[in-house]
């Protein structure tokens, strides 16, 4: 298993029992290790800084005892913000409708990089769908690199209106 894997691992279950789902875990730098945590309330509620601290105590006591990282780091613990990464299968299903970067470990019709509107998954559940400007693609689950929301005034209006518990998927 690789270090992704193991901290994804360890922090997971730890996020779903303090009522958090894990986005995203990420070991960034060469010199000085940063290790990125993103997480979201399962309430669906906006995270706020004293989400953020708690994550942050609870981690790094699970962290100094767990000994995952030999090399000094710098834990970071954040919320994915309003243009977030695509990291779960269910991202791209609750994001559908909104506009998407996506990038591909493989050639989709001669191109990796995608930009248009998130449909969503398809019925298999291991496509991502998106319309792009010559129509509507279809890229396997597994090799999407990379994938985030596009940060427009579409998408600040839903994820205000989310925060006050007014969003309908209609």
């Amino acid at each position: 298993m690789d270090l992704q894997s193991r901290l994804e691992a360890l922090i997971g279950p730890s996020l779903d029992a303090m009522g958090y789902d894990l986005v995203r875990v990420q070991l960034q730098g060469n010199q000085r290790l940063t290790l990125q945590i993103m997480a979201d309330r399962k309430d669906g509620a906006a995270m706020g800084v004293e989400d953020c601290v708690g994550i942050s105590r609870s981690l790094s006591a699970l962290l100094d005892v767990e000994d995952p990282i030999s090399a000094p780091y710098t834990l970071e613990v954040s919320s994915p913000g309003v243009d977030r990464p695509l990291t779960r299968a269910k991202d791209f299903v609750q994001w559908s409708g909104f506009e998407a970067k996506l990038e591909s470990a493989q050639p989709i019709e001669g191109r990796k990089r995608f930009r248009g509107r998130l449909v969503g998954l398809d019925e298999t559940g291991n496509h991502v769908r998106l319309v792009v400007e010559t129509g509507e693609v279809a890229i396997p689950l597994a090799d999407v690199r990379g994938a985030k929301l596009v940060l427009t005034d579409e998408l600040i209006r839903a994820t205000i209106k989310d925060q006050e518990g007014l969003r309908t998927d209609d």
